[in-house]
């Protein structure tokens, strides 16, 4: 069984969807500039825009925006599961090629726990309000 509300469930689904395609049209942008298709890629670009102001709203209305010392406790917890379970468990799955790619993700993982110590570090500073 669910501990959210199932209208909080379906908020939090319908938030996955639209920032899982505005990811992907930005994508498709980066695709259409290669291409030297700039038009196509400037619209593929204001709809993932559209797409992140949707998932944005809903995340909201799930009540999932935590203040800035959730946000970043949040950010760090995600971070630090993705880089310690989730891309190592994928790694050892996966044929040499795609590993090689994930390692690459990882690497840039540690960066973003890097950058979001820091924050948590001057946040703690600036307000004192976050546990380690």
């Amino acid at each position: 069984m669910s501990r959210l509300p199932r209208s909080q469930e379906h908020l939090k689904t319908a938030f996955n969807a639209e920032a899982a395609s505005a990811a992907r049209f930005r994508a498709y942008a980066a695709r259409a500039e290669g291409e030297a298709m700039p038009v196509l890629a400037e619209r593929w670009r204001r709809l993932a825009g559209d797409k992140d102001r949707l998932a944005v709203e809903l995340l909201g209305a799930a009540g999932q925006t935590p203040d800035a010392a959730g946000a970043v406790r949040e950010a760090l917890a995600e971070e630090r599961y993705e880089n310690e379970v989730l891309y190592p468990r994928m790694i050892g799955e996966v044929d040499q090629a795609t590993a090689t790619m994930l390692q690459g993700t990882v690497s840039e993982q540690r960066d973003h726990i890097d950058l979001l110590e820091a924050l948590r570090r001057d946040l703690q500073a600036s307000r004192g309000d976050i546990a380690g």
